[in-house]
């Protein structure tokens, strides 16, 4: 147990070293936010990863792959098809656009690219994404207390607020450098941890073993790619939804404004080649951990969330006390937190600037001084991340059935659906105005919940929605209504401005 807390003492030295030096590094707000928009690609891509992937990663898909089998690839296939669109097709446009404006939060991007008149624009793209933050913020608070419960036995409550106040501590001092270096460095652990624990499971399994024919004993879909039952229309959802995970990064707002920070699109370049790397390596053997995971850790006639917990998401912590030496468990421990808090702390300085730059700057403080404004940015990071731990705190108590997996993908689903529509339109389609966003990122914003807990709780009809996720048809559905109102609103306006020649 010593040497666990020793590694995990050098592990959060090094997160405060970093913060301290990124500190000596911020002058203005566009160097707390966006990193001066001078950082390389290595820092970009990694930290994009890292935040991307979260304790979703570790626990989540981990649990995943050890409930269902290899059908949980079809998660991995979206996520490396949402990686591609975004960094191959995207990533330049958007950079030369946000530095043509000289954005440094997507909400000024918007109202940038709109040529908005009105603050209608940056109010409903800063609420949204301070609301679904939060809830993604506490499903990573979540986890955190997960990871200390299984890994040292400590309290789950404690666990969490404990990890909370890790992550304040660096982002307070060093802001998107801080958080961006420091997500470099969570996410080489996360890499060599989730590379380095499938191959060290295979090779404790006996030569003498067939690992598929013990694994088809246990469950016989466990090794069909169309799950349980083959392929048939539940099936179809199923993974029609864990492909939709991927839609979340052509997009989303705490991995696009890396985009922003990056130094150049020759940079760019460079970085998407890491990132899909990344993608390709950790996701896989995420899934391979929990299939391993699922044969060393329980038997057949085991019901196996009685021994791995809800949705199996103990497994990578289980599996690496039995497998690895006790001086590497400290590593891993490192690498479940680092997941966890790479995006905790992106997602509270993406979610912080919208509030303290687009709606208390930009809208009622226009004036306020450089200085004046980063001491708000930080009041403002607090208390979000004090209402995220408060939110977290009431969803332990009052849903223990909960899993990691959903959870994160609760608030994921929410951040994609509002923004990733409005961002890809914004990009490709000329004719997209601002009433258009608007009512892409508020339908987006509404249909989350309402495929959540709406269309899904239906009789007939419900258990499709439920497989199919909420991302995907709320993703749609936000594209389809921003289309059909940019193109009428700008009917009307043609109208309106003939009408006002032929008055003439």
């Amino acid at each position: 147990m010593i040497t666990k807390y020793i590694i995990l003492f050098i592990y959060f030295s090094i997160l405060f070293l970093i913060g301290y030096f990124a500190s000596k590094k911020i002058k203005s707000t566009k160097d707390y936010y966006v990193g001066g928009k001078q950082l390389n690609f290595w820092v970009v891509a990694f930290s994009a990863r890292a935040t991307g992937e979260s304790a979703w990663l570790l626990l989540g898909l981990t649990g995943l792959g050890a409930m269902v089998g290899v059908s949980a690839f079809w998660v991995v296939l979206g996520e490396v098809i949402g990686v591609t669109v975004a960094w191959f097709f995207m990533a330049e446009k958007f950079k030369k656009l946000t530095d043509k404006y000289n954005s440094i939060t997507i909400p000024d991007y918007l109202v940038s690219r709109f040529k908005s008149k009105t603050n209608t624009l940056r109010i409903v793209a800063a609420t949204a994404l301070s609301l679904f933050v939060v809830i993604y913020v506490s499903a990573q608070i979540d986890a955190t207390g997960s990871a200390f419960e299984s890994f040292l036995g400590w309290n789950y409550f404690t666990g969490a607020i404990v990890g909370f106040f890790i992550v304040l501590t660096y982002i307070f001092s060093g802001g998107f450098v801080a958080v961006a270096w420091s997500d470099l460095f969570q996410g080489l652990i996360m890499l060599l941890g989730l590379v380095g624990l499938p191959i060290v499971a295979y090779y404790s399994i006996s030569p003498n073993v067939s690992i598929t024919q013990e694994l088809v004993k246990f469950d016989p879909s466990f090794l069909n790619i169309w799950g349980d039952g083959g392929f048939n229309t539940i099936n179809l959802f199923t993974i029609i939804g864990f492909l939709g995970i991927g839609l979340g990064f052509m997009g989303s707002p705490q991995l696009f404004v890396r985009f922003m920070s990056i130094k150049s699109t020759a940079e760019i370049k460079k970085g998407r080649w890491v990132a899909l790397v990344f993608t390709i390596l950790t996701d896989s053997c995420a899934v391979l951990i929990g299939i391993f995971g699922r044969y060393l850790l329980t038997s057949v006639d085991a019901d196996p969330e009685m021994i791995l917990g809800n949705g199996a998401q103990n497994v990578l912590p289980l599996l690496v006390e039995k497998i690895m030496p006790l001086t590497l468990i400290g590593i891993y421990i490192a690498a479940v937190l680092s997941a966890i808090m790479s995006t905790i702390d992106s997602l509270l300085v993406v979610a912080s600037s919208a509030i303290s730059r687009d709606f208390y700057q930009q809208i009622f403080k226009p004036n306020k001084t450089e200085k004046e404004l980063a001491r708000i940015s930080k009041i403002i990071t607090f208390l979000l991340a004090i209402l995220a731990l408060l939110v977290a705190m009431i969803v332990a108590i009052t849903t223990p059935e909960r899993t990691i997996f959903w959870f994160v993908i609760f608030g994921w689903s929410g951040i994609a659906a509002t923004f990733c529509p409005t961002i890809i339109l914004s990009l490709f389609w000329d004719k997209f105005n601002e009433k258009g966003a608007i009512a892409s990122m508020i339908t987006g914003f509404l249909s989350v919940p309402l495929f959540k807990f709406g269309f899904a709780s239906l009789e007939t009809v419900g258990v499709y929605f439920e497989k199919l996720g909420e991302l995907g048809p709320s993703f749609v559905l936000a594209i389809i209504v921003g289309v059909i109102v940019s193109k009428v609103s700008s009917k009307n306006k043609t109208i309106s401005e003939l009408n006002i020649d032929n008055t003439d």
